[in-house]
């Protein structure tokens, strides 16, 4: 493991972009995001998933001059067509969006159809929490879990992002419909170590803490078992209706993942509610769970540390990792 100062990590990805055929204000913010995800200790969905992200631009399956356009307005709803564009590009567009219209009126929801992977899904509650939103954020995905009672993977690990914002630090959980997201996996993976829990099963039906074969079988073990299973279906209905794009099943037809719904809802809580009395709540809320004086953490909290770590001492990159970005960076500079 080597650590990778801020500045050179953007400046490394912003210059591969902009080779690749992104602007430079696209090329910027694409790179600000993943970084941004491993400074806060999720390489997962940051710098791990680079090189896939380059590899899928140069198939044309990402289209780096695509621009969302909208299909349809009703009030504080809308609808947009992605048109294969960069997840991340897409879903800042819907966030910064949904927070314009919650400012005006009160709540906002926004579908999002036909995108790619919007990487680290945080990062769009945490832009929500700035502004002062609550925010509600889901996504389906190609099937790669199995439901409930069945061996064949045939609905989503559909990450859900929830948001609240507080002046003692943001609230945000981030988290797939899988015990382990595939991100999670593959560290665990590339580090040779066990899962600390269950996370899905081998080839012989047996659960496992081996992400190797997990990733084998691709049958994770859905987070609450059933609960998470039948969670996993009504995300993924929600995504298709409210973007009016496709769902698991209809993602699980093409060669790649892609063409995939997402749905940004947000919520400004001034709207119903004056800034003393939410600090209020959420200060006795989480003084109350924090009373055993336990290490007990709220969603979000590790991660601020994290960041203020990494920040000061460079962002920790597997050497491989690295060395396979530069690689690329060679090929194209």
């Amino acid at each position: 493991m080597i650590r990778i100062s801020v500045v050179t990590m953007k400046e490394t990805l912003s210059e591969i972009l902009g080779s690749l055929g992104f602007d430079k204000q696209k090329a910027f913010l694409i790179s600000d995001v993943m970084t941004s995800s491993s400074v806060d200790g999720v390489q997962s969905h940051g710098i791990n998933r680079f090189a896939l992200f380059v590899e899928l631009v140069e198939k044309g399956i990402i289209d780096p001059s695509a621009e969302p356009v909208i299909k349809l307005q009703a009030g504080a709803m809308e609808q947009y067509d992605g048109r294969r564009g960069p997840g991340i590009l897409n879903a800042l567009f819907c966030t910064e969006r949904a927070i314009t219209l919650a400012k005006t009126q009160g709540l906002s929801c926004i579908g999002l159809s036909n995108t790619n992977h919007w990487l680290r899904g945080g990062t769009y509650a945490w832009k929500a929490a700035e502004e002062g939103c609550i925010s509600i954020m889901f996504t389906n995905t190609k099937p790669n879990m199995p439901p409930w009672g069945a061996s064949k993977a045939l609905i989503g690990n559909n990450p859900l992002v929830l948001g609240i914002p507080s002046e003692k630090g943001h609230i945000v959980l981030d988290m797939a419909m899988s015990m382990f997201s595939y991100g999670k996996l593959n560290n665990y993976k590339q580090a040779n170590e066990s899962l600390p829990f269950d996370g899905g099963f081998d080839e012989q039906g047996n659960l496992t803490r081996n992400p190797a074969a997990i990733l084998a079988t691709e049958r994770l073990l859905p987070a609450g078992f059933w609960k998470g299973s039948g969670l996993s279906v009504v995300i993924d209905l929600m995504a298709g209706i409210l973007s009016g794009g496709n769902t698991v099943s209809d993602i699980g037809k093409l060669e790649v993942e892609t063409g995939l719904s997402q749905v940004f809802i947000c919520i400004n809580p001034l709207s119903m509610s004056n800034q003393n009395l939410v600090d209020e709540i959420i200060s006795k809320s989480l003084s109350f769970m924090k009373s055993t004086g336990e290490h007990v953490f709220y969603p979000g909290e590790r991660t601020l540390k994290t960041r203020n770590e990494n920040l000061n001492a460079g962002i920790p990159v597997d050497e491989q990792v690295w060395n396979e970005i530069l690689a690329i960076r060679s090929r194209y500079v």
